[in-house]
């Protein structure tokens, strides 16, 4: 039986962080023999917010840093597709069909196109930002994907997606499948600051390849609850981040529910809590460190497996646009 496939990736704008793991890395693994996978490294993407010269000289480092991250794990690009997105021209050409579909008013209602913006401290929408699901639209749909594993901040950009399917096979025919999503087990991952999602740009992130020490570091200054000004004091465990990561991140759960109780009632300070989820999160991020040198000690494999990835996808990139060209009913006289 022929296997559905997937359609996830990122944006190579450095190291991946524990909020990637949860958000959508953790269903990359698990899926990955169960269906067709391809992963994105999303190059053109980055252009959206980041235009400038310097920022694009940093893209291919970031990717490199990027594959080991997605090598160490566990995806295998064996099994799986791993493609550079601004290497397969047919991403521009169905984008440019995609945009004749969607309208400005419909682009202008994604609520996470603002928030990107902001982010960005940009003072007015570019053009590439507004159409950046389109894009995502046709990333998602040149190999015809059939689920699409997200963070929710991109659940929205999906919906997109779906309805340019939709919008697409009413016109000229079946072609696209109709993606469905999936949402990570632990949607929006909060920052070791207690304010925000996990971001590098926010400097609140914990790395895949952070050292033991520099994990240490982090945990201890990660935000509680503000109320609690000593261990006697009952603490607030809901909503609470160091409780959250515990919850996410630490597999002894008797361990995890008596840190509760005791927390709750005012009979263990912050700094023992702290200090199990630092030893949670290091023997979670072992295996995944020792992957990423054995990796990093052969790059050249590392651009080789991205390389054989990205022939792949030329070739289902090749077969959808036929079939998007002869639905189209499109003239090519060569």
């Amino acid at each position: 039986m022929t296997k559905k496939r997937i359609l996830t990736g990122d944006r190579p704008t450095g190291q991946m962080h524990l909020g990637h793991y949860v958000g959508t890395l953790e269903n990359r693994i698990r899926l990955q023999d169960e269906y067709e996978c391809f992963f994105i490294v999303a190059d053109l993407h980055t252009l959206t917010t980041q235009p400038e010269k310097d920022s694009i000289g940093q893209i291919k480092e970031n990717i490199m840093q990027m594959m080991l991250d997605y090598l160490a794990v566990g995806i295998d690009p064996e099994e799986s597709t791993i493609f550079l997105q601004s290497a397969v021209r047919e991403t521009y050409e169905l984008n440019l069909i995609f945009e004749m579909l969607v309208t400005v008013p419909r682009m202008e209602r994604v609520p996470s196109l603002k928030e990107m913006a902001q982010a960005a401290n940009l003072e007015r929408m570019p053009f590439g930002l507004l159409g950046y699901p389109i894009l995502q639209a046709a990333d998602i749909l040149l190999p015809r994907a059939n689920l699409v594993p997200v963070g929710r901040d991109n659940e929205a950009h999906v919906e997109v997606t779906r309805e340019i399917a939709r919008r697409f096979n009413n016109l000229y025919g079946e072609v696209f499948p109709i993606p469905d999503v999936m949402i990570g087990n632990v949607p929006t991952l909060v920052g070791t600051d207690g304010q925000a999602k996990m971001s590098k740009s926010l400097n609140n992130s914990i790395f895949l390849a952070d050292d033991t020490e520099t994990v240490d570091k982090k945990v201890r200054g990660m935000f509680t609850d503000p109320n609690r000004v000593s261990a006697d004091i009952p603490g607030r465990v809901e909503g609470n981040p160091v409780f959250i990561y515990h919850d996410a991140f630490n597999p002894d759960l008797e361990e995890v529910e008596d840190l509760k109780a005791r927390y709750s009632k005012g009979k263990v300070g912050d700094v023992e809590v702290k200090q199990k989820l630092t030893k949670a999160i290091n023997d979670f991020l072992d295996p995944i460190r020792e992957r990423r040198v054995t990796f990093e000690k052969d790059m050249k494999q590392v651009e080789e497996y991205l390389i054989e990835g990205t022939k792949r996808m030329r070739k289902e990139a090749e077969e959808t646009m036929g079939l998007v060209r002869d639905a189209m009913g499109m003239y090519r006289p060569m």
